[in-house]
């Protein structure tokens, strides 16, 4: 395969006109976030319409987000929701967190989609700290040096059978360095040797190339047992 982000551009454009095609919501968010400043790291379109069909497959009832930006990903995720799901998105910046608010509210989802302020850290001790419900899917976009301990706090909230999927894990192919002193790429390699190590999960890293340039996913499954 050609190494042409121009074509990979080309063909993402190609797939979303015929298989997702225009939306007015997610338009406003990415419009919202550039006007704020925001940085364009969002996920693609595809990749956002990947989650939703992800998230609808699994039934998903309960999602928790890990990173929000401007919630454009979260509005993929919440249009998943039946009747009665909730979202928790976490979002450490104010800035980021009120763009994706008023997203949310101009999607139609703040019945079922909350944006929870603060360090992913310290607000995911304190869901495990106050128990409850467990959520049954995650998506896991944030910084790549905390990812080990995101995938631990998802799995100490997480259902039997839960899905987590952790994004932007190859780093155009720096995941295989194992020189490398990127504090990013070093977070993401921990996160493998977790997984590896953890009779709990079981997961597949998967390459992707497109309109985001050359990255990846990690699909996870919580296992019953």
């Amino acid at each position: 395969m050609p190494n042409d982000p121009q074509l990979w551009s080309a063909v993402d454009e190609y797939a979303e006109a015929l298989l997702i095609g225009p939306d007015e919501d997610l338009e406003a968010a990415t419009e919202a976030a550039d006007a704020a400043g925001l940085p364009p790291i969002a996920v693609a379109a595809n990749q956002g319409k990947l989650l939703h069909l992800l998230a609808a497959a699994k039934g998903a009832r309960r999602i928790l987000e890990i990173g929000t930006l401007a919630g454009y990903s979260t509005i993929w995720l919440a249009r998943a929701l039946p009747d009665g799901g909730t979202l928790t998105t976490l979002e450490i910046d104010p800035a980021h967190a009120a763009v994706a608010t008023a997203n949310l509210e101009r999607a139609g989802l703040a019945d079922r989609a909350e944006v929870r302020l603060g360090p992913a850290r310290e607000t995911l001790a304190q869901l495990i700290a106050r128990g409850g419900e467990p959520y049954d899917f995650f998506f896991v976009d944030a910084d790549k040096a905390n990812i080990p301990h995101y995938v631990e706090a998802a799995l100490a909230l997480a259902a039997p059978g839960a899905l987590i999927v952790v994004d932007n894990v190859v780093r155009e192919g720096k995941l295989a360095d194992a020189d490398s002193t990127d504090p990013a790429v070093l977070g993401v390699r921990r996160m493998h040797e977790l997984i590896a190590a953890e009779k709990r999960l079981d997961a597949t890293t998967v390459q992707t190339v497109g309109s985001r340039g050359h990255d990846g996913f990690t699909l996870i499954r919580v296992l019953e047992s």
